[in-house]
C-alpha cells in the first residue's frame, strides 16, 4: 500500500489556481484618486485629496510618451480650498498623457491617463469643439475592445499557455477525484 501526502499531491493544483490570480492583481489605488479633464489643448486636474501643509496643497505632473517618473513632466502647484485642489496646463499637443498629483505631504493623490485630441477647425464654429476622455490607467478599454497598450504576439501565447495550463490542472484534478479508490 502506497502512502502519498494530499497536500503534496495538490500542490501542482494550488499553484495553477494561484498563477492566473497572482497575474491580473493589481496595486491598490494610492489614495481617493483624481478626476482629470480636457477642452481643446487646456488638460485639468481635479482631486480633494490633499491637504495644505506649509502654504502648499502640492504639485501636479503632466507626463508625455517619453517621459516616466515625475519630475520629468510639467510640473504646476495645485490651488483651491480644503474641498477641492485644481491645477491646468494649456496648450496641450494632442496625444497621450499621465497625470500625477503628490500632496505637499509626499503621498500621491491619484495617477490618470488622458487622451488630448485635435480640436475642432475654426470653419466649424457650430458643432462643438472634439474633446479628449479618460482612459484607464490599467487595464483593457470599454467598448468594441482594445487595449490601453498593444502587446505583442509572445505575450498573447503566453498568456494562452497559462490558460491553457490551468484548465488542463483543473481537468486532471478533477478526474482524480471522480476516482475515490486512487489514492
Amino acid at each position: 500500500m502506497r502512502i502519498s501526502q494530499p497536500l503534496l499531491r495538490s500542490g501542482p493544483i494550488v499553484a495553477a489556481a494561484a498563477l492566473p490570480l497572482a497575474l491580473t492583481a493589481h496595486p491598490a489605488a494610492a489614495g481617493p484618486g483624481i478626476s482629470v479633464s480636457t477642452t481643446g489643448s487646456t488638460v485639468s486636474v481635479t482631486t480633494g485629496a490633499c491637504a495644505q501643509l506649509n502654504g502648499s496643497w502640492g504639485t501636479a505632473s503632466l507626463l508625455g510618451s517619453g517621459q516616466s517618473s515625475f519630475a520629468q513632466g510639467r510640473q504646476v502647484a495645485l490651488s483651491g480650498t480644503s474641498a477641492s485642489q485644481t491645477a491646468a496646463w494649456s496648450g496641450v499637443s494632442p496625444g497621450t498623457y499621465t497625470v500625477i498629483v503628490m500632496c505637499s505631504n509626499n503621498s500621491t493623490a491619484g495617477t490618470q491617463t488622458v487622451i488630448v485630441s485635435r480640436s475642432a477647425s475654426p470653419s466649424a464654429t457650430s458643432r462643438p469643439p472634439v474633446s479628449a476622455s479618460a482612459s484607464p490607467s490599467r487595464g483593457v478599454m470599454g467598448g468594441v475592445g482594445g487595449a490601453v497598450r498593444d502587446y505583442g504576439t509572445a505575450t498573447l501565447v503566453a498568456g494562452g499557455a497559462l490558460v491553457g495550463s490551468g484548465v488542463i490542472a483543473t481537468a486532471w484534478f478533477l478526474r482524480r477525484r471522480s476516482k475515490p479508490y486512487r489514492f
